[in-house]
């Protein structure tokens, strides 16, 4: 760990070596705080999210650096949070390079963002073009890094703008090869890769540095949060750099808000959707008679080459569709970015290219966040193929399948709840969570059935009625025999729904008669999925099922 330290002191800045980083608040405390010159009143209006706003964050805060150990599979030592990976880099250039001395090596067309920050700290630059094909060009990479005192190695994979990542080998053989240069590698978009990232590198390579990002994946490019992951004597030099109080309190709540176990369903669900539309995307746009070429892309975003710039422009532009030029770089080129069914099937249509018949899936999220529950949910009621459901209650996760098969809907629900305690909580809170959802795929309920009837049959009879009036109704007769099934309360069953009409705003009616608790819940559950499922289902018209014209 000695020799780490003095190869990493040896490569940085003597002056980033030499000096003590600023006396930044580290972890939060219980102490009475009078030492930062801080207001000892909170700004009104003091909610209990504002409630510490009067307090300088802590320069790396550990819970948030805890969650991100886990999201990256990498120690929290390894990490520097900031704001964007655009600062990790900056600092990294302002921890090593020494202006009017140090190299750094560049592949254009990549990131602009290198250049510039280059150019900021006054290094030197070597270019290294990629190849025709937009690959990286390695044996002239490697030459350059022989011939030319390079400091920082700046490449991207995936590459932006071609959209193509740069082989795990190759970044592994530049570290082995040239132990005193570090390999800074931005994996902005590497969640969208097949190959996956390349943070299982970092323990033998200690000359390597990964940039990666909470703006892409995650949804969070208003929020401005981002990483270095790197050997932590990189990390520690890097800390020193790095501005006072970099990640304000807010930024921190929403990105832990934005990872919550719970949000990770949703985020895989989307996920699944984005690579489902980038095939998509890539099959169809060769049929518009503007573009030339469409390369293959790793990312979130399609590189195409023009066969008429003004045309394709001209035809954007009348849809108000902006993409990215890069004609300053790659003549005749652009860059077009993935984005939900419905954007592309609008982009499509402006270039020209029908949308092949796709219906328009009624599809909703909610979040639910109290002292008790963490809880996401996604609905597809149009798609019934995804049904993923975790609620640390087996009994009840089995029960909420029944809904989705029976309904004819896909769901995707998670659920953290204080379980240690009771199940009263995980049930009443997913059942407000999951109604919201529900309530907000179906929109203004135009075209639906509106109303459900069901009669389960077994030695269990439960006859169920759903009206999806918008007014919150419910009405259950039953007794059970026993008091639990498992861990499951028998008593939450009545309550789910009762809580399910609430946040749905929905008359759900319930009788059931059996000998067997089980099955009495289990008939419950398949009978609400059974009666929303006309309930939900569109007929041919767009009509709103009421005479008032409104639901």
């Amino acid at each position: 760990m000695v020799e780490d330290f003095k190869w990493a002191n040896q490569l940085a800045r003597p002056v980033i070596a030499g000096f003590k980083a600023y006396s930044a608040r580290g972890a939060s405390t219980k102490a009475l705080h009078m030492d930062a010159n801080e207001s000892p009143w909170a700004p009104p209006p003091a909610g209990p999210r504002e409630e510490d706003y009067n307090r300088y964050p802590a320069q790396q805060p550990p819970v948030l650096m805890a969650r991100l150990s886990g999201l990256y599979g990498v120690p929290a030592e390894n990490i520097l949070l900031g704001r964007g990976a655009d600062e990790a880099i900056d600092v990294l250039l302002r921890t090593f390079c020494e202006a009017g001395e140090d190299n750094v090596l560049i592949c254009p067309p990549s990131f602009g963002y290198f250049d510039i920050a280059a150019q900021v700290q006054g290094a030197g630059i070597v270019k290294v073009p990629l190849d025709k094909n937009y690959d990286i060009d390695q044996a002239a990479v490697k030459k350059a890094l022989e011939t030319n005192a390079i400091k920082i190695a700046m490449l991207c994979s995936p590459n932006n703008p071609t959209g193509n990542s740069v082989p795990s080998d190759f970044i592994e053989s530049l570290c082995a090869e040239h132990p005193n240069t570090l390999i800074m590698v931005d994996e902005a978009y590497s969640e969208f890769a097949a190959r996956g990232n390349l943070s299982d590198l970092l323990d033998k390579n200690r000359n390597l540095v990964l940039m990666r990002t909470l703006s892409k994946a995650y949804g969070l490019a208003g929020v401005r949060a981002g990483v270095a992951l790197a050997n932590p004597q990189i990390i520690n030099l890097m800390l020193k750099v790095l501005p006072p109080y970099p990640v304000p309190r807010p930024v921190e709540q929403a990105v832990m808000k934005a990872l919550a176990p719970s949000a990770m369903a949703v985020h895989d669900s989307r996920m699944a959707i984005w690579m489902s539309e980038r095939a998509r995307l890539m099959e169809a746009l060769p049929d518009c008679n503007m573009i030339a070429k469409v390369y293959p892309s790793d990312a979130n975003f399609i590189l195409l080459k023009a066969k008429d710039d003004d045309a394709l422009l001209a035809s954007l532009t009348r849809f108000n569709i902006k993409i990215r030029d890069f004609r300053s770089k790659i003549p005749g080129h652009f860059r077009i970015s993935v984005g939900m069914p419905e954007e592309n099937d609008l982009l499509l249509s402006a270039l020209g290219i029908t949308p092949e018949a796709v219906i328009n899936e009624r599809v909703a999220e909610a979040f639910r966040t109290t002292k008790e529950t963490d809880i996401s949910v996604r609905v597809n009621l149009d798609d019934p193929g995804t049904v993923a459901i975790e609620t640390g209650l087996g009994f009840f996760d089995h029960m909420l399948e029944q809904i989705a098969k029976h309904g004819g809907m896909g769901l995707t629900l998670k659920c953290a709840g204080d379980l240690h305690i009771d199940s009263h909580h995980s049930v009443e809170d997913t059942a407000l969570a999951f109604g919201t959802a529900l309530k907000q795929a179906l929109g203004n309920k135009a075209g639906i059935g509106r109303y459900g009837f069901v009669m389960p049959m077994d030695e269990t009879q439960a006859r169920v009625a759903i009206d999806l009036s918008g007014r919150p109704a419910f009405v259950f007769n039953g007794n059970f025999p026993t008091e639990n099934v498992g861990a499951f309360a028998a008593e939450m069953c009545p309550h789910f729904f009762q809580s399910l009409s609430q946040s749905l705003g929905a008359s759900i009616q319930i009788d059931v008669k059996g000998d067997n608790t089980h099955h009495m819940i289990e008939a419950c559950f398949k009978g609400v999925g059974r009666a929303l499922r006309p309930a939900i289902s569109r007929g041919p018209t767009t009509d709103i099922p009421s005479t008032k014209g409104v639901i």
